[in-house]
């Protein structure tokens, strides 16, 4: 309702109740002050000649005393003798209609007052809930919102890394802007198009680009947007949604995320033809029933393609499968010159440096590396942004903000440093390793130290060699522990890379076919999450005997990395105490400084270098605070090394 017309009615309520109630202290029963009577005391008090004079509407009767201002009410009977008798005692009587009082226009107006009141409150709250598509009348209501110019306009020239992406969408807007040119030789534009990816690769751009270069109507949507408590709710709206976009044909729906509404019928706990699955039906029939709908193309976006429905991807309905990956160092380089367009850098910005280092970074994280530079450039009072601020930003990214405040004490601070050493020489002597890019002992987000390796180029697989190492690599720590403290003195501060280690090993063993007992067999997992889905159903494949000999592998090749841990640690002693001296002096050293100081030599540092503060106070031991947000699985890429 309109604020206005929502102001001038309850004005009007207001006005209509001080009229009734002004009409209400103005009727004879209220004059002065009025006192009820019984008729047989009104007939005692007109015998003894007090009533000076009466009013009679119809059967009731009004009246004031001789010796008293205060008047009198009450209610006749009928009684025929009553003038007679009031007509002996020289009493002056007035006779009014009955309707002159109570039953007056305002009196009937009075009488209906709170049934008015009470239908206006509820054609009020009716009208409120109708106009909300979310409440209780617009349940049924599309929650799709159409986007326009004032939103900002998106075209392909606000999205890069993603070429192969752009190339199969323009076919789409193409057809949006001359559907002729593939009508006249009995082409179909494809229905619907869904792009996969993971989360922060441009699919929302994307598709809201789409929509910006054909110049349509674009309508946007999440798929739990659909789903409600009520029972035919997603249905409604899935209809609602599309009789909307006919209006406004040619045009674009956009469904995010559209997982939600759009899994396998039959998975979960629940099976059965719950209300997401009515939804899905209903989507199903709108993409591709009996009715055409040509002008409307649907693009959906999702990152678990694996769940979807398979009548959902059939051609007719998603005839596209357009896979949005992240950026390759090319694809990085060109969405960071997008997003630098309204960024003041300094001449030493190289944004091909940027992208070299910043593998496995996806759209969204580039557009906040560039973000996080500008604001530390602010309030480093600087006027250009420099290659110092992208490098601190990526840091702060990749390793977590420091935490100069979480001092420890020099004993903990030692600890650190000797099992960061640990994994820092172990990455240098390993067979196959990413180059080091940064050794830390300065808490940084959950971890009290961190060694950061960075591969020099997209990786899309790993070899076995490569996992060797990196196992070796995570049992550094433990090992640098075990020869500087004693075995007795180890502490917790190795559980992330025990753990991430075994995450490994196991994948080795189970997915892989890295065990020649176990041969080239991929395993199920026994311990899958009950609430996903399809694992309800899944008969597990492995018996107890198999069980042990997955533990049994899982163990050799830590036990082995362990053992090859100890014997690089051994031979390399001498330039792993000088590292873990390095790190205890200047805290922070980077993969060049590392080098330097294994070679004996001091890190040549320029003058404006700041080295950080002694900390004094006391922190909980290393490895028993915070540890770094566990990674995802081991899928090659970019990924830092366990922190301790």
């Amino acid at each position: 309702m309109n604020p206005n017309y929502r102001n001038l009615a309850l004005w009007a309520i207001i006005a209509v109740l001080l009229i009734a109630l002004f009409n209400l202290f103005q009727t004879p029963q209220t004059r002065g002050a009025t006192t009820d009577i019984p008729y047989s005391q009104f007939l005692q008090d007109v015998a003894s000649g007090r009533v000076k004079s009466v009013t009679i509407a119809g059967a009731r009767v009004f009246g004031n005393y001789t010796d008293n201002a205060n008047g009198f009410q009450t209610y006749s009977p009928g009684d025929p003798s009553l003038v007679s008798r009031l007509q002996d005692k020289n009493v002056t009587i007035t006779a009014k209609p009955e309707t002159d009082g109570s039953n007056s226009l305002f009196g009937y107006l009075i009488s209906w007052l709170p049934m008015i009141l009470i239908l206006g409150v509820w054609i009020f709250f009716m009208r409120q809930m109708q106009s909300g598509s979310g409440r209780a009348m617009g349940f049924g209501k599309s929650k799709a919102k159409l986007l326009t110019e004032a939103h900002g306009r998106v075209t392909f020239q606000d999205v890069a890394g993603v070429d192969e992406a752009k190339e199969d969408l323009e076919e789409i807007v193409e057809f949006l802007r001359d559907p002729q040119k593939f009508q006249r030789l009995g082409g179909k534009i494809p229905r619907g198009v869904l792009l996969v990816g993971p989360p922060g690769t441009g699919k929302t751009l994307l598709a809201r680009s789409v929509a910006g270069e054909a110049n349509v109507p674009f309508f946007t949507i999440s798929g739990s947007d659909f789903v409600e408590m009520f029972v035919g709710v997603g249905a409604s709206r899935v209809r609602d949604m599309f009789d909307q976009a006919k209006k406004n044909a040619p045009c674009i729906i956009f469904i995010d995320e559209i997982d939600a509404v759009g899994r396998h019928r039959g998975a979960g706990l629940g099976g059965g033809n719950d209300e997401r699955e009515q939804t899905l039906n209903q989507l199903l029939v709108e993409m591709d029933g009996f009715e055409s709908n040509e002008s409307i193309i649907l693009i959906a976006a999702t990152n678990r393609p694996d769940v979807l429905d398979p009548a959902l991807l059939r051609p007719g309905r998603f005839d596209r499968q357009v896979v949005v990956p992240n950026p390759d160092i090319v694809g990085r380089e060109k969405i960071l010159k997008v997003h630098v367009r309204n960024v003041p850098l300094a001449p030493n910005v190289d944004l091909k440096v940027i992208a070299r280092g910043t593998p496995g970074f996806s759209g969204a994280d580039l557009m906040n590396l560039v973000n996080e530079s500008a604001l530390m450039a602010a309030r480093r009072n600087k006027r250009l942004v420099t290659m110092a601020e992208f490098e601190d930003a990526k840091d702060k990214i990749m390793m977590g903000a420091e935490r100069r405040s979480s001092a420890m004490t020099q004993a903990e601070k030692e600890l650190t440093a000797y099992h960061e050493a640990g994994h820092a020489i172990l990455a240098l002597n390993v067979p196959t390793a990413d180059p080091l890019h940064k050794a830390t002992i300065i808490p940084r987000g959950r971890a009290l130290g961190m060694v950061m390796q960075l591969p020099e180029g997209d990786r899309y697989s790993m070899s076995y060699k490569y996992m060797i190492s990196r196992l070796a690599i995570m049992m550094g720590g433990r090992v640098a522990e075990e020869f500087k403290f004693g075995k007795e003195n180890i502490t917790s501060g190795a559980s992330s890379d025990i753990e991430q280690a075994t995450k490994l090993a196991r994948a080795m063993v189970t997915r892989w076919g890295f065990s020649d007992k176990l041969g080239h067999v991929a395993y199920g997992d026994n311990q899958e999450e009950v609430f996903l889905g399809h694992s309800v159903a899944r008969t597990q494949n492995i018996s107890e005997e198999t069980a042990q000999i997955i533990d049994a592998e899982v163990r050799r090749l830590i036990d082995d990395a362990y053992s090859t841990a100890k014997a690089i640690l051994t031979k390399k002693k001498k330039e792993w105490i000088a590292l873990a001296e390095g790190l205890l002096e200047y805290e922070t050293l980077s993969g060049d400084e590392i080098k330097q100081l294994i070679a004996g030599n001091k890190p040549a540092r320029d003058l404006g270098d700041d080295t950080p503060p002694s900390r004094g106070s006391a922190v909980p031991k290393a490895g028993t605070g915070g540890r770094r947000k566990k990674g995802p699985e081991p899928e090659g890429g970019m990924e830092p090394q366990p922190s301790s």
